[in-house]
């Protein structure tokens, strides 16, 4: 978020469609230049968590959790440093955006303690997810999984 450009917006909601369960330490995502996408109605795009931040367009991304798959409810805005929650539980915040899946989805990444996975977290199909606009300088937090 840019406060001297962005005013409010709306809550981006989705829903969980698919819960993932793995993590990966070479998974070699690579962060797109931009720090915010439009998003629509009916898209499912991943979620994907790491406590890797380095902003910089093009960053290699190698420590990751899964999550799942969202489809989001309403469309609107996803910004680097968006609060992101599942249910009641705050994950993180956004990151950004690895795009090697377009045009079928994006990885939404997701800046946390510690990556977790789906799992770790005991979310559920249907969970709701929400992205909340941040503040400048937010990053969420997430305790650690269970035998960390």
């Amino acid at each position: 978020m840019n406060p001297a450009e962005d005013g409010p917006k709306r809550v981006v909601r989705g829903s969980l469609v698919k819960v993932l369960v793995h993590h990966r330490t070479d998974r070699g995502m690579r962060l797109e230049e931009h720090a915010a996408r439009c998003v629509r109605r009916g898209e499912v795009h991943e979620l994907v968590t790491t406590d890797q931040w380095d902003p910089r367009s093009g960053a290699r991304i190698d420590r990751v959790g899964f999550l799942g798959f969202a489809e989001l409810l309403c469309g609107g805005v996803i910004d680097r440093g968006d609060l992101v929650r599942i249910g009641d539980t705050r994950v993180g915040t956004v990151l950004g955006f690895d795009a090697c899946h377009l045009p079928n989805h994006y990885n939404i990444l997701i800046h946390a303690a510690h990556p977790v996975s789906g799992r770790d977290l005991d979310v559920r199909p249907e969970s709701v997810v929400t992205f909340v606009q941040g503040r400048a300088g937010d990053h969420g937090t997430v305790p650690a999984p269970p035998g960390t």
